[in-house]
């Protein structure tokens, strides 16, 4: 187990797993580890059948034909990649999880996204995936022979805050998928933050203690206050409830929980009965946090 900062953000086991290389000499039992672990990070640590297995691409990598690089190529290139994460997902969200999967990163800036979102216009979707892995961004940090993994959340020389952030938006915790957990579902994270180049907050990873993974901006922010009609209250002091995980009352739901999430501005005076109705309504605090 690890502790200090990784623990505290979640990232853990990318702290610990030490980068999975290739060697000359390496036996079939090594390969097939470095093959498990290409497909966990280009598909965003989702499953994979049998059946959807790029069988030709494995062997040649195998007979040593080609390298963990061009096997990363094939399996980004495949029907099964593109599937999942280009046709199934918006534009901007595709070039997110294409950062985090081949580079280990999040986008520097909005540019960065920018780029890729014109030459998928004007060159295709494979341009695109050659852009990412012939880059020199991808050669200085995994070569030829290294399997690709998640580093955007260390500091590192020249990096900015900007992508350390974004990074925790893209990735978080030890079962953290591409495809399943997560609340934006297809659409972009990064959102408006991207367009104008901040920031953005790096929540508490998920506990039995503390929710906050799971919270999403709602998006009454603006009028919350006003709406509810609240005063600074008995105590001088107002404080900002973030609320997410409410149960679905409609029984044929697919899902146990809707991805609506609320903020409410409670009066100091007013928070312990803020408390019990929410969790009474099956709802999950992810945050209380002061106003002003």
């Amino acid at each position: 187990m690890s502790f200090g900062p990784a623990s505290l953000l979640g990232v853990e086991r990318f702290d610990s797993d030490s980068p999975m290389e290739l060697i000359p000499g390496d036996n079939d039992a090594k390969k097939e580890q470095v093959i498990t672990g290409v497909y966990r990070q280009v598909l965003g640590n989702a499953y994979v059948m049998e059946s959807e297995r790029q069988l030709i691409a494995e062997s040649q990598f195998k007979l040593g034909e080609i390298s963990v690089r061009e096997l990363v190529r094939r399996i980004a290139k495949s029907d099964l990649y593109r599937s999942r994460f280009f046709e199934s997902c918006s534009r901007y969200r595709y070039i997110e999880l294409a950062f985090r999967h081949f580079l280990g990163r999040a986008p520097v800036d909005f540019q960065e996204l920018r780029d890729h979102a014109e030459r998928l216009d004007t060159k295709g979707y494979e341009a695109d995936i050659d852009s990412f892995i012939d880059s020199d961004d991808y050669q200085n940090a995994f070569g030829e022979w290294t399997v690709p993994f998640n580093r955007g959340w260390k500091t590192e020389c020249c990096a900015t805050m900007q992508e350390f952030t974004w990074s925790f938006q893209l990735l978080r915790g030890n079962s953290s998928s591409s495809l399943k957990g997560d609340l934006a579902g297809n659409s972009a994270k990064l959102g408006g933050a991207a367009y104008q180049n901040r920031p953005i907050p790096v929540v508490a990873p998920s506990s039995p203690e503390n929710q906050g993974w799971s919270f999403r901006p709602a998006a009454n922010l603006q009028d919350a206050a006003a709406r509810l009609g609240v005063g600074a209250g008995a105590e001088g002091r107002t404080y900002r409830v973030e609320v997410t995980a409410y149960r679905s009352n409609n029984l044929r739901s697919i899902s146990r929980y809707t991805k609506a999430n609320r903020v409410y501005y409670v009066p100091f005076d007013k928070l312990s009965e803020q408390y019990k109705r929410i969790h009474s309504e099956g709802g999950k605090i992810a945050s209380i946090t002061p106003v002003g």
